[in-house]
């Protein structure tokens, strides 16, 4: 305990030295004194509080809010002084909204720390003592050597010792690390390859020295020694001899591995990033305002303190003769005098900052988070999965996003290839019911026969065969395990049996193809690969491969022919091939290349060499000799396969879709339009991350495609981001987009991130790929925190999305093929890529502008309600007299105006959702948080003191000099005054509100017009009964006399719309001179909004639904509004089109969203 306090405190760092030595099942030498190194538990840990640091943590956390900070330092005065209000109308609000926000983020927690359970208590099963134990999953030390079944994940970051496979390898898929759900291959050194039994692995000695951990997932450096008969065998390690937390074992019975990095020094857990509380720029604003009217506050409590001195200056008003002072007020010191009137005076005006302004706020977001759930056009129907809220502390920063940060694989695309067509020898082919048929020809071959394939074609195929890396499984997994033969499924079990796994999913689509043409890749033993020509059986042996890589762009094989020939068979890009061929149809080839990528096809070029003798005896000198080299292997091995892969056989090219998730393109075209700029950042390589970005609309063919890749220093890094400034300044015309790689992103955000940063922000679209998960992270955090400070949201599937996810200002999550990492850590989650249109351009409109609404008419309704009681102190010597009674004081935030400003933040709406989704240029209306602008609030601001002057300055001149204004002579008292501005003050802001609402609902109407009932029918009942339990009663019978005159009638409506009538004449002004983008699209869609019911309007979905959901349901039946008639639901599909040709804002946003109009339906 006492250490794991000195690590906490920065005094004893858990690891000093660079390395770490692993002994393998825990076999420490026994000679010597040898002190073990001490390596984190494997427990995961992404719970944000414990038991013991939950009060302090969560209190801290909740009083960084001015508003509850300044509560709590109100009630401390209230307690510690008297004061005109008691302490409970401070204290009890602010323990209601502590206690709700506690209980709820608590509740939150304990489902994390139920997941991390889940998650820590797994079975699994480990080798100690010479058997094999099972334990649970936190209870794996480094140095273990765990046994990992098949489709099971790892439990820890493991070097593969030993494999069911004689030659020690494994298939893993990462999907959950980095997005990819191809099969990647995986080894173990030759001495450890054969340790398969748990007594051979009990008396393996070995020791592995590794790199301490680090949360590059694709770098790992270390060595094993093996001990055999007395001799030591040092063999080095690398990524690909290791098995990372997360990923899962594929194809292969089981793997034993050692632990080198548990727990949370997995590199799985050194790529999350800790939870943080997100707050959103509402809340920012919130903040800055309350500090301006905690500033007005101090004003008005500092001025009335001194005018109050002021005017005690003189004898008569400091003691009047009715106000004797007692002997200990005499004495008491002037200072504590005036620092207990400054701290009264401060309770008298603190209504200004009202708490049940958060309480609104978060019951307007914690309600309405349910219509995201509740929007059946968010709903994915093959899935069965419907949009899901995490935290609705976000939802009005939906509204507000200026970067998107997307993952490509599983996020735009669904990861599925799909062979489309091929060139062979100049001819353009393309697949019909498992034929290859010319371009321009229809399949009308009998069913049944054989398809004639000529020589070229046939080769081609056979290539296409036997030049991959793809790996095969059987629905029965054990048919190649014992010492069976390995293509004993063509006596057994039918090549239909088989599945194919490849690290690149273009060679799986490929071998798939040429195997429904009729060409099936079969299997492949040590050196021999096995195709089945339409039924016939030929083996090939496997000479050498030369390997894909990123400078050459293309992967070759070298097999010897049933016939004994040697022949060469290689693939790659077409800019990677072409130039080094020879002979072929090179130019139609290149032509239909063109053609292929413009389709948005992924391609690929093939081609063959034919070897003499001659040439293959030197072609494997060379390479066998570049194999061994101990100096400049690299080099070496590139000059050796630049010689072989030369004087080539152009074959042909292949093009490959990668489907792309629906409606993608169009989704990128709407956030487009709606001002928002998209970065793709995936872990893939650069060729596939641009073919996609060309294929979704990511980048455009007419775009300037910039490159940062393959820096290899900061000085060069430095020179070519100056370069690509340079060209995008001479460029301006043009729109540019930037690509840019993993290592070279590194150096540019070590020394030059202000350079790169201006790159960027001048680019339309900008691709990172090879991207690490934290690197993901940095590059966004590195957008948050530039001056401009815009509004993020990153969205992806996969646990290697999570970093992003946290670090963006809102997390989206794709509920994919990945796993629940990504949903389970984010803000949001949908099921597709499309439905984020509706999310930002929709959902995230109306939340923004129902709060900013919310916001600012919470600070006008208030200053409304103080500033009389301020002016009021001028009229009684600054005594600290309330004008109004604490009943009012109490209620007026509570009861009196708090429903219909609740009812019109959950239902505004400025403009018809169909509009705003059609028009994603409305979006730009709301950006850069305009509708709480500085201005803006101002403009409210000072609306509430001038309404504030005109209802009490209004009642004194009506009523002040002439105070008998009762029928019986009878004379007002300052219950009366108080009461009368308190009655103007409930009509006017409460008319105010329906002056500002566009979308009006029966509920609206309830609560508005219910809201000032009540507050009349409420001050009948307290002023016109003695209540018992009541002190005082200071208003009985004060509001019925007022109401029975005639001049406070005549007072009341006068003072209202002297009030309210420049309010109505600057919006008709304002709207018909110098109507903004959506005002516009209001009176547009204006006819369409009367064909839908006000319930329909909120869920009008897709597929000719209309959207009757629990929620409509519910206010249908209660409103009586979804009548049987066939034209409620409906709108016309002409209405979407409906906008004018020379409205300069939309004259390039021609009906972005391919929408589905919404069908003539009965509820």
């Amino acid at each position: 305990m006492l250490r794991w306090i000195r690590q906490q405190l920065g005094f004893d760092p858990p690891h000093q030295s660079e390395t770490r030595t692993v002994y393998v099942a825990n076999r420490f030498p026994q000679h010597g004194h040898y002190i073990p190194q001490r390596f984190a538990d494997n427990r995961i840990i992404s719970s944000k509080y414990t038991i013991w640091n939950f009060v302090p943590k969560n209190l801290f956390e909740q009083f960084r809010r001015i508003a509850n900070f300044y509560f709590l330092i109100i009630f401390l005065v209230q307690l510690m002084i008297d004061t005109p209000t008691s302490p409970v109308t401070s204290g009890l609000p602010l323990f209601f909204v502590i206690t709700v926000t506690a209980i709820k983020q608590g509740y939150e927690d304990w489902l994390r720390h139920k997941a991390d359970n889940e998650v820590n208590g797994a079975p699994v099963f480990v080798v100690r003592s010479g058997s094999l134990v099972q334990t649970r999953s936190k209870n794996i030390r480094v140095g273990d050597i765990v046994r990992v079944a098949k489709d099971e994940t790892f439990p820890a970051d493991l070097v593969l010792l030993s494999s069911d496979r004689a030659d020690g390898t494994c298939h893993i898929t990462t999907a959950s690390l980095d997005g990819e759900t191809n099969l990647k291959t995986h080894y173990s050194v030759a001495e450890t390859a054969v340790c398969q039994s748990v007594s051979q692995l009990e008396a393996l000695q070995a020791v592995v020295e590794c790199q301490q951990p680090e949360a590059d997932l694709y770098r790992f450096v270390g060595r094993i020694t093996v001990t055999q008969h007395g001799e030591e065998i040092v063999r080095p390690l690398g990524p690909e001899n290791l098995l990372l937390r997360g990923a899962r074992l594929k194809n292969t019975k089981e793997i034993f591995g050692v632990a080198v990095y548990t727990g949370m020094e997995s590199k799985m857990a050194l790529n999350y990033k800790c939870k943080s509380q997100k707050r959103s720029a509402v809340e920012k604003s919130m903040n800055t305002f309350l500090i301006i009217y905690l500033g007005i506050l101090l004003f008005e409590a500092i001025l009335s303190t001194i005018l109050k001195y002021a005017w005690q200056a003189e004898d008569k008003w400091d003691e009047p003769f009715y106000n004797q002072k007692t002997e200990q007020e005499r004495n008491s010191s002037p200072i504590l005098k005036f620092i207990s009137d400054f701290l009264a005076f401060l309770v008298l005006y603190n209504f200004i900052i009202p708490i049940s302004l958060y309480v609104t706020v978060e019951m307007q977001k914690f309600l309405g988070s349910f219509f995201i759930g509740w929007d059946l056009d968010l709903y994915h129907e093959e899935s069965d999965q419907k949009a899901q809220v995490n935290t609705s502390d976000l939802n009005e920063e939906l509204g507000q996003v200026e970067y998107v940060f997307t993952d490509k694989t599983g996020t735009l695309t669904e990861n599925e290839m799909q062979f489309r067509e091929c060139s062979i020898n100049g001819t353009k082919y393309r697949e019909v019911n498992g034929k290859l048929v010319p371009e321009g020809m229809t399949d009308n071959s009998p069913d049944g026969s054989a398809p004639h394939l000529i020589g070229e074609e046939l080769l081609f195929l056979k290539a296409v065969s036997l030049c991959h890396t793809v790996q095969i499984s059987y629905d029965q997994p054990d048919c190649l395990v014992g010492g069976g033969d390995p293509f004993s499924h063509a006596n057994g079990f039918s090549s239909n049996h088989m599945e194919y796994y490849a690290s690149s999913p273009d060679e799986k689509a490929l071998v798939e193809a040429a195997k429904r043409i009729g060409v099936a890749f079969t299997g492949s033993s040590g050196d021999t690969m096995e195709i089945e020509t339409f039924g016939k059986s030929e083996k090939y042996k496997l000479l050498h491969v030369l390997e894909f890589d990123a400078d050459r762009r293309r992967m070759s094989v070298i097999l010897q022919t049933p016939s004994g020939g040697k022949v060469l068979f290689t693939k790659g890009a077409e800019s990677a091939i072409l130039p080094f061929s020879t002979s072929g149809e090179i130019e139609k080839t290149r032509l239909h290349v063109d053609e292929f990528a413009l389709k948005g096809l992924r391609t690929l070029v093939v081609a063959c060499r034919h070897f003499s003798p001659e040439e293959y005896i030197d072609v494997d000198r060379r390479l066998n000799s570049a194999r061994t080299a101990l100096q400049q292997r690299e080099e070496r091995l590139q000059e050796a396969f630049s010689y072989i892969e030369r004087d080539l056989q152009l074959l042909g090219a292949t093009g490959v879709e990668d489907k792309l998730q629906e409606k993608v393109q169009e989704t990128i075209e709407a956030l487009r339009l709606a001002g928002i700029k998209v970065w793709v950042l995936t872990g893939d390589k650069h060729e596939t991350a641009v073919s996609v970005s060309l294929s979704c609309g990511h980048f455009h063919r007419t775009m300037n495609i910039l490159e940062l890749l393959q820096q290899r220093s900061d000085n060069e890094c430095a020179e070519q981001l100056r370069r690509l400034a340079r060209r995008i300044k001479d460029d301006h015309v043009i729109q540019h987009g930037l690509v840019v790689d993993g290592a070279s992103l590194s150096l540019a955000l070590r020394e030059h991130e202000k350079l790169f940063m201006e790159v960027c922000k001048n680019c339309s679209a900008v691709l990172c790929c090879r991207m690490a998960p934290l690197q993901k992270a940095k590059v966004v955090r590195l957008l948050k925190t530039s001056p401009e400070k815009p509004i993020t949201l990153a969205v992806g599937d996969g646990a290697n999305d999570v970093s992003m996810i946290q670090e963006a200002h809102v997390g989206i999550g794709i509920m994919g093929k990945e796993g629940r990492q990504a949903v389970r850590n984010s803000d949001y989650a949908i099921a597709r890529f499309k439905f984020l249109a509706k999310l930002l351009l929709v959902h995230g409109h109306f939340y923004y502008i129902r709060i900013a609404t919310l916001v600012q008419y919470f600070f006008y309704k208030n200053v409304c309600f103080i500033t009389p009681q301020f002016l009021y102190q001028f009229f009684c010597l600054f005594s600290q007299q309330t004008l109004y009674d604490s009943v009012y004081l109490t209620l007026y935030n509570i009861c009196f105006t708090s429903l219909p400003i609740l009812v019109y933040s959950l239902f505004e709406q400025l403009v018809h959702p169909h509009i705003l989704q059609n028009k994603p240029g409305l979006y730009r209306d709301i950006s850069k948080n305009s509708l709480l602008s500085f201005r803006t609030f101002l403009y409210w601001t000072l609306l509430g003191f001038c309404h504030a002057f005109v209802f009490f300055f209004g009642s004194y001149i009506l009523m002040g000099e002439d105070t008998t204004l009762m029928g019986n002579g009878q004379m007002f008292g300052n219950w009366t005054f108080g009461t009368l501005v308190f009655t103007v003050m409930v009509i006017t802001v409460t008319l105010k509100l329906a002056l500002e609402t566009h979308f009006w609902t029966w509920m609206n109407h309830f609560v508005t017009w219910g809201s000032i009932a009540f507050y009349f029918i409420f001050s009948l009942f307290y002023g016109g009964i003695i209540w018992p339990f009541l002190h005082t009663q200071d208003m009985y019978f004060v509001f019925v006399q007022l109401l029975s005159s005639g001049s406070a009638w005549f007072a009341i409506i006068i003072i209202v719309i002297t009030c309210l009538f420049p309010d109505v004449v600057k919006k008709v002004f304002y709207r018909h001179l110098q109507p903004t983008n959506t005002q516009k699209s209001q009176s547009l869609s204006a006819p369409q909004a009367q064909a839908l019911s006000c319930v329909e309007s909120l869920c009008c979905y897709q597929h000719g639904q209309s959207g009757c959901s629990r929620l409509a349901h519910f206010l249908e039946q209660m409103t009586g509004q979804c009548q049987a008639s066939a034209n409620n639901c409906h709108v016309s599909s002409h209405s979407n089109r409906s906008w004018s040709d020379t409205e300069n804002l939309y004259s390039n946003d021609r009906s972005i969203l391919t929408l589905s109009p919404i069908e003539a339906t009965h509820c």
